[in-house]
């Protein structure tokens, strides 16, 4: 078989470089410039199987030039590169027809993988652009999707390529991680975007008031008779039984509009429990999307963070920044409510800092005021922790009690000093002598308990 050419721009002469290295001990012939008029010639003469191609080749933007080259050469795949790991970044290089895309730093047996499959498939074309008035709703439509973490950079990816379809999308993740912000940039950045999106909250609405809303009175007027555009259905998990069976007899005929649903919960386990109809479930599960938790891509906080300031200051409040000790202490803590929870503790502490910069004595006031309001809860702990001994401990304890050595105490006692002494070594980022305050023992007895029990120390 003939030696196949890859056409690689790229105005970063390190990066260049080892993909050249890299493409060629892989056996391809690889022809590498920096320049956009190198690479446009080289199109139009017919050389090069696959172009790799970094976003910007010095001011040009190569999405500028994507359409005269894909017009030139319908069947040449193009793999974009880029650094500024953006939703909308994604978007446009599915929207300009790019085999895929691929977000700096990469893996280079990545890129590898992707040149060997561009080679064996024949890509869409496509010559649209993002239009300007779905990047200002994307923006607008409360948070935007913000962050370029590795976790990100997949939902980015998977937005990119399904945006264009009408494939059903099912986003799972915890509360708080933006699942309706992700479903909004689905609608806003793909074809659907002139028509509505309409989103019902199942979870927040009386069983009573699901069947109306959804279908409408005697079958007409309900949201699923949408015609084109997107119907949101958020936390379809807790949809009844009786408006899970309406809604597959609608699904199995096309309403004209686009179907995403979300949910907090394992659908999976609810089928398995017969809550959850399995048919409706695997209509559902077309393309499955997963928001990833705030403490899985903590490298975002000080983006997000930063983001929220800006979006106060358009409210009319004072222009505030976070000091390093703020954002360190920020990008520590776990963040139980995801996203959300940081945002409404970024908004108060705009409203209540007295100072133009943010400080760490004003993030820990803010935490310790949030844990107070959560002590009130405490009795809700304390019932859910005996409710998992029950379900737990209690075969232990019937069957231990005849023995006069169970050990069921202490392996509970360790089960739970476990988890609560990790939990305190990530606020602290590892700093054993914080860790010990915050949990209010001793130095040593924390080391001592750390090897006991086997914890880590990464």
């Amino acid at each position: 078989m003939a030696e196949k050419t890859v056409l690689l721009a790229e105005d970063d002469a390190s990066i260049r470089l080892i993909v050249n290295q890299t493409l060629v001990a892989a056996g391809y012939d690889v022809r590498a410039t920096s320049s956009t008029d190198a690479l446009e010639r080289w199109v139009r003469n017919g050389e090069g199987d696959v172009v790799v191609t970094d976003v910007y080749l010095g001011d040009v933007s190569i999405f500028d030039l994507l359409p005269s080259m894909k017009l030139a050469r319908p069947d040449l795949p193009f793999i974009v590169m880029s650094g500024q790991n953006t939703i909308l970044t994604a978007a446009s290089a599915a929207e300009h027809g790019a085999f895929d895309y691929l977000p700096k730093p990469f893996d280079i047996d990545v890129l590898s993988s992707l040149v060997q499959r561009a080679l064996k498939t024949s890509p869409k074309t496509s010559s649209r652009s993002i239009n300007p008035e779905a990047q200002k709703a994307i923006s607008d439509a409360g948070l935007p999707l913000i962050g370029r973490s590795d976790a990100m950079q997949e939902v980015y990816r998977i937005i990119a390529k399904v945006m264009n379809t009408e494939l059903t999308v099912l986003i799972e993740g915890e509360s708080g991680t933006g699942k309706e912000l992700a479903a909004r940039a689905v609608h806003q950045l793909g074809a659907a975007k002139a028509g509505k999106f309409v989103a019902l909250d199942l979870a927040a609405l009386p069983a009573s008031e699901i069947n109306r809303e959804l279908f409408g009175l005697d079958g007409e007027g309900g949201a699923v008779h949408l015609q084109g555009g997107t119907l949101y259905l958020d936390e379809i998990g807790d949809l009844p039984a009786e408006a899970q069976t309406q809604l597959v007899k609608l699904l199995r005929d096309s309403s004209g509009a686009r179907l995403i649903a979300s949910t907090r919960r394992n659908l999976g386990r609810l089928v398995e429990e017969g809550k959850f109809r399995e048919d409706l479930y695997y209509r559902l599960n077309v393309v499955r999307l997963t928001m990833p938790p705030l403490r899985l891509r903590k490298e975002d906080i000080p983006e997000l963070a930063r983001a929220f300031l800006i979006r106060a200051q358009r409210q009319g409040l004072s222009a505030k920044t976070l000091d390093k000790s703020a954002l360190d202490l920020l990008t520590a803590y776990d963040w139980p409510g995801n996203v959300r929870e940081l945002e409404n503790l970024i908004l108060r502490l705009a409203v209540l800092s007295p100072d133009e910069a943010i400080t760490l004595r004003d993030v820990e006031r803010e935490l310790r005021a949030g844990a107070r309001e959560q002590k009130g809860a405490s009795a809700g702990f304390e019932k859910d922790v005996e409710t998992l001994l029950h379900r737990y401990v209690m075969g232990d304890l019937i069957a231990g009690s005849d023995s006069e050595d169970s050990a069921v105490y202490s392996r509970v006692i360790d089960q739970v000093e476990r988890p609560l002494i990790r939990l305190a070594l990530s606020v602290t980022s590892g700093n054993k002598v914080k860790a010990a305050q915050l949990l209010g023992m001793n130095r040593n007895t924390l080391r001592a308990k750390i090897n006991a029990l086997g914890i880590a120390e990464d």
